[in-house]
This record gives structure tokens, C-alpha cells and sequence, in this order.
């Protein structure tokens, strides 16, 4: 009886077991093969379109990336990019939109303004991004069979950063590396720019004072400042690189008379792939997978 009653059992779980795996399947499939739009938020006038995935990955090499760049190095940002918008898409499929179009999330550029932008050069251009989009087609990174958060940014200070030491979670394959060529192609790597101590005040909302005194009170492991003091009032260092107008957290004031130089290195966040350090290593020979796993620690380039 009990033989009976077991392996009546069997006969309903292996169907259902068997339907299970199939429709996870289903799903897995679906989320990365048939949705193949990507809602875009327009800033400028707040309308949500829906473009197609490789013409939206097309319009970010254009918008994140110069195209006198190697190819190699537009082969890297292409895949970094598709990575990017999936892991967002995956994030955001119960909100009405996937992305906006500016740094913010990526810098997105539709054909019809490329046209106007690069006039009689436009054939030209496109076909070279195309070229990097059609070679990597498809192609995205993923880290323990999940896709990644491919963040990426113009110039790094010698240094890429460890995501928690800027943002707030600790993942594996974001990592501080090695990004000392950015110094050779990049013409932002060092940055000099000069405040009279008045305006320095007015746009950090502080009152006049002759001297000024400034102490970092925490930084990253590789200098950058998180949080400083100035004249005794507290600011987030992300805050004051804002408010002046500067290219990257990592910086330092020295007080001349009356006016403040300001020396600023790299541009941007730091996390992730330098875009002028893909550049240098395409430059010096590496591929776009050379170039990938360099600045994402541990991934794989999985493909749709």
C-alpha cells in the first residue's frame, strides 16, 4: 500500500517539477531575448520613448565615448554600455521608464541629432561605432552568472576606486586597479582652476573670513576626499566638487592672497572602467576583453 500510495506521488510531482524548470526557462529567456526595447526618459522634455536595444547602445557610444577613439577601446564602452541598460532594465521593469538620457544614467544621442551634429561627417562616424557595435554584438558582463554593474567614467587619478569607498555596496568585481596611463592620453588628468576667496565663499554658503582653513576628515584608499572641513563647517566632498563647478572628488585648496587655487586630478567617479584608460590600453595593443576584465575584476563577456 505504501508502494502504491509513493509512487502515486511521483507520478504528480515529476509533471509539475518538469513544467516548473521549463517555465523558469521561459522567463530567464524572456527577460533578456524578447525585450529588446529600452524605455528612455527624454530630460529635456520628460517623454519616455521606446527604442530599440542596439540602437540604444548605438546612441550611447556616440553620446559616452569620442569616436576618434581606438576601436578597441568603442568595443569596451559598447559592451559596458549593453551591460549598463540590462542590469537597469532588469532593476526597473515595474517602473515607466528604464533609463534617462544624460549622465545621470548614460548620455543617449538619437540618429537625427548625430546628423545635425556631425553633418557631412556623420557616415564616417556612425560606420566606426557600428563596426564596434556589430563586433561585439550582443556581448555583456556578467559576475557569478548575474550581470554586473558596469559603472565607467572619463579619467581616473592614477587609480580606479573600490565601489563601497564611493558608493555604498561592496561588490567583487568593482575593485581598485592599476589606471596610471590615463596620465599619458587623457587632457583632464590634472586640472587647475582659481576662486577669489569671496566667490569661494558665496558658493559654498559660508561667510567671509580672511583665512581660510580646510582639513580632509576622511578620504578613499586611493586620496580621493569623501568629507572635509572648511572653516569648521562640515561638507561632503561630492558636495563642494558641485558646488565649484570640479571634475572629480580628488583635490586640494591652497590659499594665494586673497584667491583659492584649486588642483584637481581625473574626472568623474572613479568606479569602474576609466574610459581615457581604455583608450591608452587599446593604444598600447590590449583587446576590448583585455580592456573589460582589467577594470571589472572576475567577470565573464556572456553573450544574449
Amino acid at each position: 500500500m505504501k508502494k502504491i500510495i509513493l509512487a502515486s506521488i511521483m507520478i504528480l510531482i515529476i509533471p509539475y517539477v518538469i513544467v516548473s524548470l521549463c517555465i523558469k526557462d521561459e522567463i530567464t529567456n524572456f527577460k533578456f531575448m524578447s525585450n529588446k526595447m529600452v524605455r528612455v526618459k527624454r530630460e529635456a522634455t520628460g517623454n519616455i520613448e521606446k527604442v530599440p536595444f542596439e540602437e540604444y547602445v548605438t546612441g550611447v557610444l556616440a553620446g559616452e565615448m569620442p569616436v576618434n577613439f581606438e576601436l578597441e577601446a568603442l568595443k569596451a564602452q559598447a559592451v559596458a554600455a549593453r551591460s549598463y541598460v540590462m542590469k537597469k532594465i532588469e532593476q526597473n521593469q515595474n517602473q515607466e521608464f528604464d533609463v534617462v538620457d544624460t549622465v545621470s544614467n548614460q548620455v543617449y544621442i538619437d540618429e537625427t541629432t548625430l546628423k545635425e551634429r556631425w553633418k557631412d561627417e556623420f557616415e564616417d562616424k556612425i560606420s566606426k561605432i557600428k563596426t564596434a557595435i556589430n563586433e561585439t554584438k550582443g556581448e555583456y558582463l556578467t559576475y557569478d552568472n548575474q550581470i554586473v554593474e558596469a559603472f565607467f567614467f572619463s579619467t581616473s587619478t592614477g587609480k580606479t576606486e573600490n565601489v563601497e569607498e564611493v558608493f555604498v555596496q561592496a561588490l567583487p568585481y568593482l575593485r581598485s586597479v592599476d589606471s596610471s596611463w590615463d596620465a599619458e592620453v587623457s587632457p583632464v588628468f590634472e586640472t587647475t582652476s582659481e576662486y577669489s576667496l569671496s566667490d569661494f565663499y558665496t558658493k559654498l554658503n559660508l561667510p567671509y573670513q580672511e583665512v581660510l582653513q580646510i582639513e580632509f576628515t576622511k578620504t578613499t584608499s586611493t586620496g580621493r576626499v569623501k568629507e572635509l572641513s572648511i572653516n569648521g563647517t562640515l561638507f561632503k566632498a561630492s558636495d563642494v566638487s558641485s558646488k565649484l563647478k570640479l571634475r572629480s572628488t580628488f583635490f586640494s585648496f591652497e590659499q594665494i592672497g586673497s584667491n583659492v587655487k584649486i588642483q584637481n586630478k581625473g574626472f568623474g567617479h572613479g568606479v569602474g572602467m576609466s574610459q581615457y584608460g581604455a583608450q591608452a590600453m587599446a593604444k598600447k595593443g590590449y583587446t576590448y576583453e583585455q580592456i573589460l576584465k582589467h577594470y571589472y575584476q572576475g567577470v565573464e563577456i556572456s553573450k544574449i
